[in-house]
């Protein structure tokens, strides 16, 4: 394994013979990279939850090209992307477990409320808002995008050294109830959770090779396990695409669970079934 990323990192870096234009800087987007043309897609997913939704408005509060293309597979052809514009500004002192379910859970809250009442499109069926953070391994702190090349090495370096880390999505579903009762909305969440072990003989030399593409510049951690960042992990243990920042199935699992309790909200918790004695 190391004389190949050795090999790898050579071809990466081969400095010496190529010039080549400098890294973009920090605080510039990362460069879109063009991976060819995109393999033939299978029908859709022939699911009750999935068809009804393929005509009604769908949202997903997150400007992510990544949970936007992980999306597409459930074949939503309505699917919108809204950001949510609410400050991302709960206390790092909060667990990593209770800050990315807090702050999934207040992106697509705020997405709801612009939305809810849309006299042009009219309300969504469903919002979907998520959120991922890593975790760092030495302190249980909660790992921002890099500010600069230094702090990208250093980063990259302690994950390495530390071997192991974790790497948490949460997920929150909201979808309008056919009735009126409060509050209007039935939500679910949930937090997704994968073990990252990164490789114990990347060098030095590679981790700066890699930081230059500036391909993790824009990604808590600084690794996009999707692309070169890859050849840092020696293994996972739990979602793939949970790194990526959306696990697939946990998603279509909480769809699946909201639109129930939005269609059938007789069985809403705190709703007995009874008719009030007033009517």
């Amino acid at each position: 394994m190391k004389e190949s990323k050795e090999a790898l990192l050579s071809h990466m870096n081969d400095s010496d013979n190529i010039e080549s234009d400098p890294p973009p800087a920090y605080d510039k987007p990362a460069p879109k990279v063009n991976r060819g043309a995109p393999l033939p897609r299978p029908p859709p997913l022939n699911l009750p939850v999935l068809n009804r939704l393929r005509s009604q408005r769908v949202i997903l509060a997150s400007q992510s090209p990544r949970r936007k293309q992980i999306m597409s597979f459930l074949g939503l052809p309505n699917l919108e992307i809204i950001p949510s514009n609410a400050n991302e500004d709960l206390p790092k002192s909060l667990g990593p477990f209770e800050y990315v379910l807090a702050t999934a859970t207040k992106k697509a809250q705020a997405v709801y409320e612009q939305e809810i009442n849309n006299e042009i499109k009219g309300e969504p069926a469903l919002i979907l808002a998520a959120d991922t953070v890593v975790v760092d391994p030495s302190t249980g702190n909660i790992l921002e995008k890099p500010r600069s090349e230094a702090h990208h090495m250093t980063m990259l370096r302690s994950l390495r050294d530390a071997r192991n880390h974790k790497v948490y999505t949460a997920l929150v579903a909201m979808a309008p109830l056919a009735s009126a009762r409060d509050p209007g909305y039935a939500i679910e969440s949930m937090v997704e959770e994968t073990a990252v072990r990164f490789d114990s003989e990347v060098t030095d030399e590679l981790i700066m090779a890699y930081v230059r593409t500036r391909e993790g510049a824009d990604k808590a951690g600084g690794y996009g396990l999707q692309g070169l960042g890859s050849i840092l992990v020696e293994k996972i243990d739990g979602s793939y695409d949970n790194v990526i920042g959306l696990p697939l199935k946990a998603t279509l699992k909480i769809i699946e669970t909201v639109m129930q309790r939005a269609e059938d909200d007789d069985e809403m918790p705190g709703d007995d079934g009874e008719e009030s004695e007033d009517e």
